[in-house]
């Protein structure tokens, strides 16, 4: 007996063990493109990386700008490397980088705790929003000398950090909650889940694309007030050993330091593109 065609394609694209079909050629030019175009950026920016190193490099060696003011890549390498023997950089790295995960981590928890209890409750919204804006609009680096009289000069630089990215992470993250679909809410009341149900169930699994882009703000911003917070009272950290540098007009050091800060912030950026692309499909 003959099988219904649409059983038997069926049957065909089902079968267990077969092995997948071949890309069409359209679609495997597609891909060539793709894999061209990604080596092209890739390549590009390399490009563009070295370009800047060298006009550094040639500005500075026939004295179009000042070295002694600026520096140059083929000093700052030597100084890296004497750094690093000596143990200066490495103890410095480390010290910018724990007072940033500790900041960040404690904007974090605290941002989306707040945020939470704003749209938990609208009348506490109402009253702490205007204080939120004017905080949030405040210059931060006003509040280091307060900070160093209330934390001393190791704690006020976790100070700086929290103070300069948690009103951005409530502001981000409280929006984000927000722009949960109603719809949603209301079924899920509907169905018996209470408050505190909706927030854990259907508002935060929601907002993952918010607090993702919260992550990807909030490292950057905890990094500029842990360097901000250094400069002015720590004796430890990059951000120390830039304004040290400076005042010895020892630029190498301090050209140093900023291509470290450069490394740092781009492998924590990379860390969050990672997760933000490995959560990207389920939440999206």
């Amino acid at each position: 007996m003959a099988l219904n065609p649409t059983v038997a394609a069926i049957k065909n694209t089902a079968a267990p063990g077969a092995a997948p079909e071949a890309p069409s050629p359209a679609y495997a030019a597609y891909l060539k493109r793709e894999s061209r175009r990604q080596t092209m950026i890739m390549a590009s920016r390399v490009l563009l990386l070295v370009a800047f190193l060298a006009v550094w490099e040639i500005m500075a060696k026939t004295h179009i700008v000042n070295p002694m003011l600026t520096s140059y890549p083929s000093a700052v390498w030597p100084t890296f490397l004497d750094l690093l023997r000596n143990g200066d950089l490495l103890w410095h790295t480390w010290a910018t980088f724990k007072a940033t995960l500790i900041g960040f981590i404690i904007s974090m928890v605290a941002g989306i705790a707040l945020a939470a209890a704003l749209w938990w409750s609208d009348f506490f919204y109402k009253v702490l929003d205007p204080f939120l804006v004017i905080s949030n609009a405040m210059p931060k680096i006003a509040f280091v000398p307060i900070f160093y009289i209330w934390l001393g000069s190791e704690y006020s630089v976790y100070g700086m950090a929290v103070a300069i990215s948690v009103f951005i992470t409530i502001m981000v993250v409280y929006e984000g909650f927000r722009g949960i679909d109603p719809n949603k809410i209301k079924l899920a009341l509907t169905l018996g889940a209470t408050r505190a149900q909706v927030l854990t169930m259907v508002v935060l699994p929601g907002s993952v694309p918010t607090l993702l882009a919260a992550l990807k703000m909030n490292i950057g911003l905890a990094l500029v007030g842990v360097i901000v917070g250094e400069f002015q009272s720590s004796s430890e950290g990059l951000g120390f050993l830039i304004i040290n540098g400076s005042q010895v007009f020892k630029l190498n050091i301090v050209m140093t330091a900023i291509v470290v800060l450069a490394i740092i912030s781009g492998l924590m950026y990379l860390v969050i593109a990672r997760l933000e692309a490995a959560t990207s499909r389920r939440y999206s």
